[in-house]
């Protein structure tokens, strides 16, 4: 069903950049393979979701998190790479991303992966009446995701749902309409890494939502297709290993795609800001 990626990004128009909020003096920005990457601590990063999201400025901000995956693509397609620099923030997720700052001679101070960082903003923001709208996967895994976040987040008002196959504009117009309706303050969008990003920032300006969040897998996890790995894998940095278990379709990503990643950021492809 889904377009394949470089179709998705070959007819993509960048809008007009949105004048950028604001960092605080401590939210240090390192350029990881020419990606402008926000570090901050986890207490920082949850505070940003929720200024992003209250700015209410009349324009529609948006947040990225990228890994090794995500930034092997943006190293190999400048288009990719201006969409995620289009971002308000982004932040890194995994151990490749802090192998690539330790490069430059920077110990990151939090792993932002999205998958945790998500859920623990919805749940500390749980008492303000924020609504919010989830668009990615397909019909059945979408519905289930649904579910499982209306039960786990009830403080915040689940305002509609919709799957994520919506390369075709027709689609795309019948489903931001159904936003619209919807009135989110939040957009969790999860179609994957680069067609959510390029997506949210196809249709920026058409959304009217405060706040767009790539959540890359996300719903899988809330549907229940996808298991987190144990505690001590993602200590040790090698969460990676527990997805390719679960989904061997992803062998190249990660056999291929770790070691290019590596060459890459010892090459001297990252550069501090």
């Amino acid at each position: 069903m889904a377009t394949a990626d470089h179709d998705f990004n070959a007819t993509l128009t960048l809008e007009p950049p949105l004048p950028a909020l604001p960092c605080l003096a401590a939210d240090r920005v390192l350029q990881l393979l020419g990606v402008r990457t926000t570090d901050v601590t986890r207490r920082r990063a949850l505070a940003i979701l929720t200024e992003l999201l209250e700015t209410r400025d009349g324009a529609t901000r948006s947040v990225c998190f990228v890994n090794a995956h995500t930034l092997n693509l943006a190293a190999a397609d400048a288009a990719y790479r201006e969409v995620l620099n289009a971002a308000d923030r982004v932040f890194g997720d995994g151990t490749g991303v802090r192998w690539a700052a330790r490069w430059q001679g920077i110990r990151l101070r939090d792993n932002l992966a999205g998958t945790d960082l998500v859920p623990q903003w919805l749940r500390t923001t749980a008492d303000r009446g924020y609504r919010y709208f989830l668009v990615g996967g397909e019909e059945p895994i979408i519905a289930r995701a649904a579910a499982v976040a209306a039960r786990n987040f009830p403080g915040w008002i689940q305002a509609g749902y919709h799957h994520g196959y919506l390369d075709d504009p027709q689609q795309a117009a019948r489903a931001i309409s159904q936003i619209h309706r919807a009135r989110p303050d939040v957009l969790l969008v999860g179609m994957g890494n680069p067609r959510q990003e390029c997506w949210i920032q196809r249709y920026r300006q058409q959304l009217e939502v405060p706040l767009c969040i790539g959540v890359g897998g996300l719903f899988h996890y809330w549907a229940g297709d996808l298991h987190r790995a144990p505690a001590w894998l993602r200590r040790c940095g090698a969460e990676w290993l527990g997805i390719l278990l679960q989904q061997p379709h992803k062998a190249r990503r990660y056999l291929l795609g770790n070691p290019l990643f590596l060459w890459r950021i010892l090459r001297g492809h990252g550069q501090a800001s």
